[in-house]
């Protein structure tokens, strides 16, 4: 028997608000945002049929609220929930609280997240279906004298994971005997602290381990079929980055019986909606998998397994949820081509990829043949430090892996967050690591090329048309008024349109002389170049001794970002250098805040005398905690306090070094 479901209420916020709500759209289903005071204003708002507000930005009294989430769906007429991943997607009370009030929730069983939810559980049930599992120890109330006596049977290295919860908080990777008494008494308390529960449990850990998943659908009516594979290698943290389906890794005898221990362990439980079972594969030994995980809800990367299948999961979750079989059987599922995802996040990969923020002061995405984005973005959307720093997912299909490749290459280069700093950089430049393209992968390589990236400098194009873009603000506020504008005359030379700009390391001299329809420019103290510049309200076209670049750009308050195919830069303009004794710089230091967020602890008072290492203040942003301390022996000055909210770069401290005199006067 099958229900009637004409409104969903999509429980999240967005890219996978967005995403859910298109393919309801197209199902005719009248779609039901939530949204916290923070996103009151944000495009899955917008977009949806109506949207009630649940509470404060912090998400705890809103988007985790079970109540008012409940509430909402009741006064809006929805009949089913959608909770996306994240926030309330695998958790058994909030499944349990919709079943309470008539509403279907489109995810498992409570029952099923419950037992997956529990890492010792989830292998315990696996195992009776047949499922291979890492050898390790898991049983439930393991002491850390239990944990220490069994280690030589399972063999080092070992993996120390907790049983609750994911996203590598608690996991700890040992080497040595002598190392694990440690490891565990800081496994149990980032354990407890992070999920409420010191569980903990060992497993082997696999050599070059590679993280393959595998997509299942599971209908009420005990029919359970797979959708192929995704490769999840590409990870850093334990938060993937790059994904893609298939894997470069597996044959068709290894995929159709990886694909057959992902239907057991659905089975295992009873599943019945759309989820994926995570396995570790050796990349010396690809012919043995061993069961790691089942995420009980649809996953960030799904658009790969859709693209290489053609079906869509959100629509088979409404379908499954509705009561309806799956029409699909074993044999109708074909791989055909290949995808791949590549999430951006707002963070600074050359400042130890901390989150970023900002408003959104343009923003360009690609389009074409074989390039899907799921975004949740829009020019005025503010990035702040409440959420998961994701901003959306650029997707590219092909026929074959490299064709693939290069068109998310493509596509990454024609896209651009104007405002916020991202990773599209770094991931251009992990497409183009020789391992990559020939899918050597394994979970460690993302972490062994970090250092090796290096943010690219502003180009002289990008400084040249931050300068245009000054030449005409300064022509426009004129007036055009031959007296007040830029036009380069005096008696004499020519005068040049000087500025002194900053982007990121660098700091260079842009000096045009002339109109900008025919004008000299010079880049320090480099050769002068004929320049024609033509600009729009959010682009700029250069020629440059005739050769030609078209940039986008937008201002956010005193800086312009600059962008093009070979990145996105802010520029800002800083004053000449002050030659004056007496306003050299004093040698203190300032501490200031590598992230937008929120002061949650201060470690010292004004006045008080700290040494060089001590912990001065700690920043929350986006999940993440972050204590500054002094580089120095000194005096501190704090500017912020307890509750603050701060942003990127901005001064939280000062240390006066301790041999510093004053001045009397």
């Amino acid at each position: 028997m099958t229900t009637m479901i004409d409104t969903i209420l999509i429980a999240n916020r967005g890219e996978i608000a967005v995403r859910v709500a298109r393919t309801l759209r197209r199902m005719g289903i009248r779609t039901v945002a939530v949204y916290s005071d923070a996103d009151a204003d944000a495009r899955h708002v917008h977009e949806a049929d109506t949207a009630v507000r649940l509470g404060p930005a912090n998400a705890r009294e809103s988007y985790l609220d079970i109540g008012k989430v409940i509430a909402a769906a009741q006064a809006t007429g929805a009949q089913a929930i959608h909770p996306g991943y994240g926030f309330l997607s695998e958790n058994s009370e909030f499944a349990t609280a919709c079943a309470a009030a008539g509403i279907a929730f489109l995810g498992p069983p409570a029952k099923a997240i419950e037992i997956m939810g529990d890492k010792i559980a989830a292998k315990a049930a696996v195992s009776a279906f047949g499922v291979p599992v890492v050898p390790g120890i898991s049983r439930p109330g393991l002491s850390d004298d239990d944990l220490i006596a069994g280690a030589p049977d399972v063999g080092f290295p070992v993996l120390v994971k907790p049983s609750a919860g994911g996203g590598g908080k608690g996991m700890r990777l040992v080497e040595r005997a002598e190392d694990l008494p440690a490891a565990l008494i800081s496994a149990r308390r980032e354990a407890a602290s992070s999920f409420g529960d010191d569980t903990l449990f060992l497993e082997r850990f696999v050599l070059r381990p590679r993280h393959i998943e595998v997509q299942i659908l599971a209908d009420g009516h005990g029919n359970v079929i797979h959708l192929g594979e995704r490769e999840c290698s590409l990870q850093r943290r334990h938060q993937k980055v790059i994904e893609e389906a298939p894997s470069p890794l597996l044959d068709a005898p290894t995929r159709a019986r990886i694909g057959e221990a992902a239907c057991n362990t659905a089975r295992s439980v009873d599943y019945s909606g759309a989820g994926t079972v995570e396995f570790i594969v050796s990349a010396d030994s690809p012919d043995e998998f061993f069961f790691m995980e089942m995420n009980t809800r649809l996953q960030v990367e799904h658009p790969v397994t859709e693209m290489v299948t053609g079906l869509d999961l959100v629509e088979w979750q409404v379908r499954v949820a509705a009561g309806e079989a799956l029409t699909l059987s074993q044999d109708d599922i074909e791989l055909t081509g290949h995808a791949i995802e590549a999430r951006v996040y707002a963070e600074d990969p050359g400042r130890g990829f901390l989150p970023t923020g900002g408003t959104v002061v343009g923003l360009r995405e690609p389009s074409g043949t074989g390039i899907r984005v799921d975004s949740g973005l829009a020019v005025g959307t503010e990035v702040g430090s409440n959420y998961d720093p994701m901003l959306s997912k650029v997707i590219a299909y092909g026929p074959d892996r490299g064709t693939a490749l290069r068109t998310l290459d493509r596509a990454l280069a024609d896209t651009a967050v104007l405002g916020v700093v991202t990773n599209i950089e770094f991931a251009r430049f992990l497409l183009a690591d020789n391992d990559v393209r020939a899918g050597n992968l394994d979970t460690g390589l993302l972490d062994r090329r970090v250092e090796d990236f290096a943010a690219a400098e502003a180009t002289d194009e990008a400084l040249i048309a931050a300068a245009a873009i000054a030449w005409l603000d300064v022509w426009q506020a004129a007036g055009q008024d031959i007296w007040g504008a830029p036009s380069g005359w005096r008696v004499g030379a020519h005068a040049p349109f000087h500025r002194r700009l900053a982007s990121g390391g660098r700091t260079a001299h842009v000096s045009i002389t002339g109109r900008l329809d025919a004008a000299t420019v010079v880049v320090d103290e480099g050769s002068p170049r004929t320049l024609r510049a033509v600009a729009t309200e959010d682009a700029v076209d250069l020629v440059l001794d005739d050769r030609r670049e078209t940039m986008t750009f937008a201002r956010n308050g005193s800086a312009t970002w600059i962008s093009s195919a070979g990145g996105t830069w802010r520029v800002d303009r800083i004053a000449e250098p002050s030659v004056r004794e007496d306003e050299a710089h004093s040698g203190d230091a300032e501490i200031l805040s590598p992230m937008p967020g929120s002061i949650i602890a201060v470690g010292t008072t004004t006045g008080s005398t700290v040494t060089a290492g001590s912990a001065i203040v700690v920043v929350e942003a986006m999940k993440m905690e972050h204590t500054l301390t002094t580089p120095i022996d000194g005096t501190v000055e704090l500017t912020v306090a307890v509750g603050d909210q701060v942003r990127v770069d901005q001064v939280l401290a000062r240390i006066v070094p301790t041999d510093t005199e004053k001045d009397p006067s």
